[in-house]
């Protein structure tokens, strides 16, 4: 990878505002670039906000369409990598929660959430596929919410050769100090066990859905070590430098990388149970 400053922002997200949640989105991109941001990343359902019952009437008011051209637009504009989640529909079935990847090139990929929460199973399908996403030198992974908590998800993106792991959430309940000592509780495996940076952000404030986000946003070392940090109960967009030198020194500590080290054919019960 190259050196790189990326942007991690705590955003409100109203569920049926789609256009005022695009333009927040709009704004807080011109601000990351302004302060020489490579990429910025707006947490889980960021454009649609979080919503559980009746997911297909979050456009209302809105074309589904134009949500990801607005991004793109944006991302033309500023020539910033944007991640920013939304509810995709698909027609005749459930739909999927996806974290969307433009650049000022064209569209990078779209991330569809394989592993939903208890609340999410039964009004969102799962997507399919894990994959890392290439732009320039870097290679990064992008994983929702709760599924920071499977291991798994962050070693195959590790072993697709992710230099860093992003974590959108739109995790609701307690205080943005409880929020983040959960978060420290787990997020610095990701990064230590796979020799990785993660960025993660949270929604914040409430919505008319009935759901109150702590404001988190999160930024971790390849050595699990915190590089920046915000927590809080307001808007708030995270900066934090990224550095060549920190990611290769890591995986040429022979103590301090073991993705090289996998014995993987003695991990069969993972996938036989």
């Amino acid at each position: 990878m190259e050196d790189m400053r990326v942007a991690a922002v705590c955003m409100n997200s109203e569920p049926g505002q789609v256009n005022r949640n695009l333009d927040r989105i709009r704004s807080f991109v011109f601000q990351a670039a302004r302060a020489g941001a490579q990429i910025v990343c707006f947490p889980e359902l960021s454009v649609t906000g979080y919503v559980l019952e009746h997911p297909e009437k979050a456009y209302v008011g809105a074309d589904p369409e134009t949500a990801p051209e607005r991004l793109l637009h944006v991302a033309e504009e500023t020539g910033l990598i944007v991640i920013a989640g939304m509810i995709e529909l698909c027609p005749g079935r459930r739909p999927w929660i996806t974290q969307v990847i433009v650049g000022p090139e064209g569209v990078i990929g779209r991330y569809r959430k394989t592993h939903l929460s208890p609340a999410e199973k039964d009004r969102y399908q799962g997507g399919q596929e894990i994959k890392a996403y290439t732009f320039g030198n870097t290679t990064f992974g992008v994983a929702l919410c709760y599924e920071a908590h499977f291991p798994e998800i962050s070693t195959v993106l590790a072993l697709q050769g992710a230099d860093i792991l992003f974590f959108p959430h739109a995790s609701p309940r307690g205080d943005p100090e409880g929020k983040s000592q959960s978060w420290l509780r787990h997020l610095p495996s990701r990064a230590f066990d796979n020799g990785v940076f993660v960025v993660a952000c949270n929604q914040v404030g409430d919505t008319a859905e009935g759901f109150s986000f702590p404001g988190v946003s999160l930024v971790l070392g390849p050595d699990g070590q915190v590089l920046a940090q915000y927590t809080g109960d307001a808007e708030r967009i995270l900066f934090a430098d990224l550095k060549a030198e920190v990611l290769r020194s890591t995986r040429e500590h022979r103590m301090k990388y073991f993705i090289p080290r996998r014995r993987p054919k003695l991990y069969k019960k993972i996938v036989e149970i």
